[in-house]
């Protein structure tokens, strides 16, 4: 069955769902969007890659700013940088995404499931397995290799779910408090210190939240 493509929503929602509930309905149930430093620095890393086109290399093809989707996943979106690499036993070339994130390489399962939901997309384009790829932190100008395992994947399908569901409810979750929101740009319009629950049930919050999600 066709998914009409109005249904679709931005992979780079799962990114925003998989690190805050609160920011990624903030952003795609209420429009609500602000910068501060580090989401600017982020747009001009993205604008600098994203001359689309193709480049080709011994061994390797470069395509950037690759439009993808999946209908499966009712997901659209541009991967950064698309490497389709020549295959040792001469088979079809072999995809390789790398998304680009500003700032210094992290551990962040948020970016990986980004990721994740690209290779998921351009399998289903091109028919091909695509195994891993890679996040290319400008700030570090260092690559995180990230394979695509079962669990990855399988992480990735559901907060894709629940990223349709968070939408179609139209409901913004309330605050928690914790170190996500100290570079979070929408802080000054999320307000967690006066939104969240107050008292030890707030304070319990805190403590089981302070960390990556």
């Amino acid at each position: 069955m066709t998914v009409d493509v109005d249904d679709y929503l931005p992979i780079s929602g799962l990114q925003h769902l998989a690190f805050c509930e609160r920011q990624c309905a903030l952003i795609h149930v209420e429009g609500v969007w602000m910068e501060n430093v580090h989401t600017a620095s982020g747009r001009a890393d993205h604008e600098r890659v994203h001359d689309p086109g193709a480049e080709t290399r011994p061994g390797v093809r470069f395509a950037r700013a690759l439009p993808i989707r999946s209908e499966r996943l009712r997901l659209s979106g541009v991967a950064d940088l698309v490497e389709f690499r020549d295959d040792p036993a001469e088979g079809p070339p072999v995809p390789f995404p790398v998304e680009y994130k500003h700032g210094r390489r992290s551990a962040r399962s948020a970016d990986r499931i980004q990721l994740c939901a690209q290779a998921l997309a351009l399998e289903e384009m091109l028919g091909r397995p695509v195994p891993e790829g890679a996040i290319y932190y400008v700030s570090s100008r260092k690559r995180e290799a990230v394979r695509f395992t079962g669990e990855l994947r399988a992480a990735t399908e559901t907060t894709a779910a629940s990223f349709h569901e968070l939408v179609a409810s139209r409901r913004t979750p309330p605050a928690l408090f914790d170190k996500r929101c100290r570079d979070c740009s929408l802080a000054p319009l999320c307000l967690p210190l006066v939104t969240q629950d107050h008292g030890e049930k707030a304070s319990a919050t805190i403590r089981k939240n302070d960390g990556d999600p």
